[in-house]
């Protein structure tokens, strides 16, 4: 982090951080060591004790339970950081825009104070894979570190303090945290892929996909903006951009950036590996690895290091994650498919018997979509949440022979196993998000994780 000498235009200044969470405690300490004076707010009453004393100790005002009419008169309040998820159509950010109260997300505060150089990473789907597999990469180098950061569940503003202006700080970006940026300016950036998603947020996808190409704005003729070619739609998108673009693609379209062709991977006609030897499942996995590839490779990264990373990498936690062989069933973890193309992406990983775990929050989306994608493979699907009618009609469309309800997810783990036999693969993928039967994502997939160890204990199977 730059020396807090340098950081003088926070200082005295009466910030708001609107949302508490992880980030906004985070983004709270650091405000309070550039001498800001910081209030936290967070509608939810009840907190964690810890994060409450962390607060206190640092001398940070705290509103809970509610968001006050009139917090930014009667505060004088300058300047919000708001937690990612929370709309602009909140009351308090709504009186902030009439009154022109400057409002940023906690990324874009992290990016103010830090002088490592910064990787962005966006997309629907793949972006945490993306972000880790490169951040492994560059870790390989000597002379730097290199730190994940953001969406990947690691406050950027707790990162960006222990980074030096030697490291790198590869930062995964949500939409939503790309919405409250401002001056954030990566020096490679990312876009990995860009489906519909979070239309009940954003709107319109116009709005989406404007939100999402904010990582590249503040990019300059020196700096790499690296982009799936393999759709039309978003090779007109790199026509935005100021910076130099290197495409990768799975399908072979390009030679100028990273690629595949006839089973293996390309940097610029540089082989680097077999894609097979990549160590997760799946036609997404390649993708994410030449988007890693050619971001290592504009690092300097040597192709044994890229090598060594994807032919180790297993997976990302909560995203087509191993858990266990059990009893000869396969169980996957794929509760960070919130929405259906990530369901999609999972489906095509695997070309055996699939049970299929699925539903969560009801947004609208037209679950017809995954007809074709489950006709292939999956054998029976176990539906729960809100959008359990829609995954139930879907299957029957698909000709799908097997379909269930159950209540939540550590019951369907249970039916999928004495429904399954050896050889199959139990899949919890629920192409929709969590939030009408858990707080987060993570939360379902630990949910998974521990109804198949203990199902693991009942069994008495120790197979890993």
């Amino acid at each position: 982090m730059k020396a807090l000498a340098e950081i003088k235009d926070l200082a005295n200044k009466n910030i708001l951080v609107l949302g508490m969470a992880k980030s906004g405690v985070s983004a709270a300490l650091l405000l309070r060591k550039l001498n800001a004076q910081v209030l936290v707010n967070d509608a939810k009453a009840e907190q964690p004790q810890e994060l409450i004393e962390q607060l206190k100790k640092a001398d940070v005002q705290m509103i809970l339970g509610s968001h006050p009419k009139g917090i930014l008169a009667q505060h004088h309040i300058e300047l919000i950081v708001k937690n990612p998820g929370i709309p602009y159509t909140n009351p308090v950010l709504v009186a902030a825009k009439e009154q022109n109260v400057p409002i940023i997300a906690e990324p874009e505060l992290a990016y103010r104070v830090m002088d490592s150089e910064l990787i962005g990473v966006t997309g629907s789907n793949g972006k945490t894979t993306v972000t880790t597999m490169i951040q492994l990469m560059l870790d390989q180098q000597d002379h730097h570190a290199a730190y994940v950061a953001g969406n990947i569940g690691v406050p950027a503003t707790t990162v960006v303090q222990k980074a030096t202006a030697n490291d790198r700080v590869v930062m995964e970006l949500s939409s939503f945290m790309l919405a409250g940026i401002d001056q954030l300016h990566p020096h490679i950036a990312v876009v990995n892929n860009i489906f519909s998603n979070h239309l009940d947020w954003h709107k319109t996808r116009e709005n989406y996909v404007n939100d999402k190409m904010r990582i590249t704005e503040n990019q300059t003729k020196d700096d790499y903006f690296v982009i799936n070619w393999d759709n039309p739609e978003w090779q007109q998108l790199a026509q935005r951009t100021a910076a130099q673009v290197v495409p990768f693609s799975r399908q072979g379209l390009v030679e100028n950036g990273a690629y595949a062709k006839d089973g293996q991977l390309y940097f610029k006609n540089e082989r680097i590996m077999a894609a097979d030897e990549i160590g997760v499942p799946g036609d997404q996995n390649v993708e994410n690895a030449l988007a890693a590839i050619a971001v290592a490779k504009i690092e300097g990264v040597a192709n044994k290091h890229i090598k060594q990373v994807l032919q180790t990498f297993s997976g990302v936690k909560h995203r087509i994650q191993y858990v266990k062989t059990l009893a000869g069933r396969q169980f996957y973890n794929d509760s960070k498919a919130t929405d259906i193309e990530a369901t999609q992406v999972a489906l095509k990983a695997f070309q055996r018997p699939i049970i299929l775990i699925a539903g969560g929050l009801d947004r609208g989306d037209d679950y017809t979509r995954l007809v074709a994608d489950l006709k292939p493979h999956v054998k029976e699907v176990i539906v729960n949440g809100q959008t359990a009618a829609h995954m139930q009609e879907a299957a029957q469309a698909a000709g799908v022979k097997v379909v269930k309800d159950s209540p939540r997810v550590k019951d369907s783990v249970a039916i999928a196993f004495e429904d399954s036999q050896p050889g199959d693969v139990i899949l919890l993928s629920p192409a929709a998000a969590s939030w009408d039967q858990y707080q987060t994502f993570e939360e379902r997939g630990d949910e998974f994780i521990t109804a198949v160890e203990n199902l693991s204990k009942e069994k008495g199977d120790v197979t890993k």
